[in-house]
């Protein structure tokens, strides 16, 4: 599972749309490993977000306020999820240093204590393999996002109610699947599983770019047309658009999955204020995608001046960070 993003945080930022190559999982959808043993006997989908939440209040600050984190080129929430604690632990007088790297990197440097925390461990299947790797020098920080998926999606007025009505209902969506990188982990198993699973060969898959299949989403449903696109979940899109799931019945793309937090053994003993607020974090769906619509969407940031972003929507939903702080927080 994975994927690309519109993230224009620099002038180079289009690099970051492409394929996060280390271990076989990609930005832009797809498993990190085929085997579904991997990362120990740890069942992985018991952990409820917020369910090791506390009261900040009850804690002292750490003495050392300087704190490294990493966000993942091209994902949306792990860039969501840092600024917001960012913006919330400096409240707290601490100075949070975030690095862009790709998914293997950014573990392997939290595994060597380069980086401190990051919130994007993406389980029980994506980012097995790495956290094996790495599994005797982190530590896991709890789970903040429970409902992380890869989808085909269309417009919610449109007819097709499962992937296998694509076969007979393909001229009512102009015969054409709209796709994302050739080199993301998405549309890999849309390639190898989804399309022979469900007998699609007859449509057009149209691989292109993150973007360019969001800008066809706008074009059709500002149209009124009918569109069917690889999309996943967290995703701003579902949010901005009219925009719903088709049902997977032969599971080609996979059961959902949880996001966790992890941090360094060592950085988690030296910031216990830090490791208690990475844990008390935790987001609904819907409150993600209204996050993610106002950082990404091109009518809102844009993909730019993520604090500000992120500042506004704290403003804008006080509860939250009152919740945040006394460890009421529930994904």
């Amino acid at each position: 599972m994975k994927r690309s993003s519109t993230l224009k945080f620099g002038a180079a930022i289009a690099a970051v749309l492409l394929t996060l190559s280390a271990c076989g999982a990609s930005n832009s959808g797809g498993s990190g490993s085929d085997d579904d043993t991997a990362a120990g006997d740890r069942d992985w989908t018991d952990c409820r977000p917020g369910s090791e939440s506390g009261d900040l209040d009850s804690l002292e600050p750490d003495d050392d306020k300087t704190v490294n984190f990493a966000v993942f080129n091209g994902w949306d929430e792990t860039y969501a999820s840092v600024y917001v604690l960012k913006s919330l632990l400096e409240r707290d007088g601490y100075t949070i240093n975030i690095k862009e790297l790709e998914a293997g990197p950014a573990y392997q440097a939290v595994a060597k204590g380069d980086i401190d925390f990051h919130t994007d461990m993406m389980m029980p299947t994506t980012h097995a393999s790495y956290f094996d790797q790495v599994k005797d020098d982190i530590d896991v920080q709890g789970c903040w996002y429970g409902a992380a998926q890869n989808t085909i999606a269309v417009n919610e007025d449109s007819p097709a109610k499962s992937i296998a009505d694509l076969k007979d209902m393909a001229d009512d969506y102009d015969n054409t699947l709209y796709g994302i990188e050739a080199g993301a982990g998405l549309t890999k198993a849309t390639k190898e599983k989804v399309i022979p699973d469900y007998g699609l060969e007859s449509l057009e898959y149209k691989i292109s770019s993150t973007p360019a299949m969001l800008a066809q989403v706008k074009k059709s449903t500002d149209a009124g047309d009918n569109i069917a696109v690889t999309l996943w979940h967290p995703h701003w899109a579902y949010s901005k658009f009219p925009m719903r799931d088709l049902e997977d019945p032969e599971n080609s793309l996979g059961e959902k999955e949880i996001l966790y937090n992890v941090g360094n053994k060592e950085s988690v003993e030296k910031f216990p204020f830090v490791s208690q607020a990475v844990k008390n974090l935790a987001m609904s769906e819907d409150a993600l995608a209204d996050l993610e619509a106002l950082m990404f969407s091109e009518d809102e940031y844009n993909g730019e001046n993520p604090e500000k972003a992120v500042a506004e929507w704290l403003d804008d939903n006080p509860d939250f960070v009152d919740d945040f702080r006394t460890g009421k927080l529930e994904g």
